[in-house]
């Protein structure tokens, strides 16, 4: 993952155009503002099922029970520069949806709210399919009624 930073401004037609650095001043836009506008892009989009892998979303289930995890960055690693950023994504996939339809689908909409939100130009989105989500994975069995005897 390589967010370049470079002296001239690279704008693409689609992109408005906002500097971050001006006559006014100089705008930094930290990590976790853009890995929380990817997490929660990725997450709008249909067919995603979550984010993160097995380990990271046992964990962030724990920590968010207690109060202290935020699963909008949960899957999502960034790394931001002065006018780009790139990011890393783990995501899990509902079963029967097209994995390349899906990760260009995120893929546009990261894009789309990244460089809207911050003006930052997106370089790379590398995405991790890490699981399927079946139908009814979710459910859990009723507890077994007690025997009496």
């Amino acid at each position: 993952m390589a967010a370049e930073s470079t002296s001239t401004s690279m704008s693409r037609p689609d992109t408005p155009e906002a500097p971050l650095d001006s006559d006014g001043g100089r705008t930094d836009i930290a990590d976790a503002v853009v890995t929380k506008i990817a997490g929660i892009a990725t997450r709008e989009v249909g067919g995603v099922h979550e984010l993160g892998g097995g380990a990271a979303r046992r964990i962030g289930s724990m920590t968010q029970a207690v109060g202290i995890g935020d699963e909008r960055s949960q899957g999502v690693s960034v790394e931001v520069g002065e006018k780009q950023t790139a990011i890393d994504l783990t995501v899990v996939i509902e079963y029967g949806e097209s994995i390349p339809r899906v990760a260009d689908a995120i893929r546009e909409s990261v894009t789309k709210r990244i460089e809207g939100i911050t003006g930052l130009e997106v370089t790379e989105i590398n995405i991790s399919v890490n699981d399927l989500h079946f139908a009814g994975d979710d459910q859990v069995d009723p507890p077994l009624e007690p025997r009496v005897e």
